[in-house]
């Protein structure tokens, strides 16, 4: 219930934050805020630190494919295409994107 309701405040106040400043919203969204509590989580629940490192390795590699999606998603909405097509295409290309990532480090022996 804790993690439920600390992780809903802290996106509450990103996208809050947002509306009224969007370039300090966009500081705030850009903080690794779930993963750092997600850490948090893993560790108060397991103490297993194997399980931590890994975790934070793997989400070290997750993140690289996310980033065009935040270059795709404003370009379209200038263009004129609307928000709910420019999201999905840019989500679309985030999961294309990850199933690029996760072939190429398999090929370099790196598995997650």
């Amino acid at each position: 219930m804790l993690k439920a309701g600390l992780s809903g405040v802290i996106i509450a106040a990103a996208s809050e934050t947002a509306r009224r400043a969007p370039t300090l919203g966009a500081l705030i969204l850009s903080l690794p805020l779930v993963s750092v509590l997600s850490f948090i989580w893993l560790w108060r629940d397991t103490g297993d630190t194997a399980r931590i490192a890994a975790t934070t390795q793997s989400t070290f590699w997750y993140v690289l494919p996310t980033l065009p999606m935040f270059l795709v998603i404003p370009a379209l909405l200038r263009a004129g295409v609307g928000f709910w097509p420019a999201l999905l295409a840019g989500c679309a290309l985030t999961v294309l994107l990850y199933l690029v990532t996760i072939w190429a480090l398999a090929k370099f022996g790196v598995t997650l």
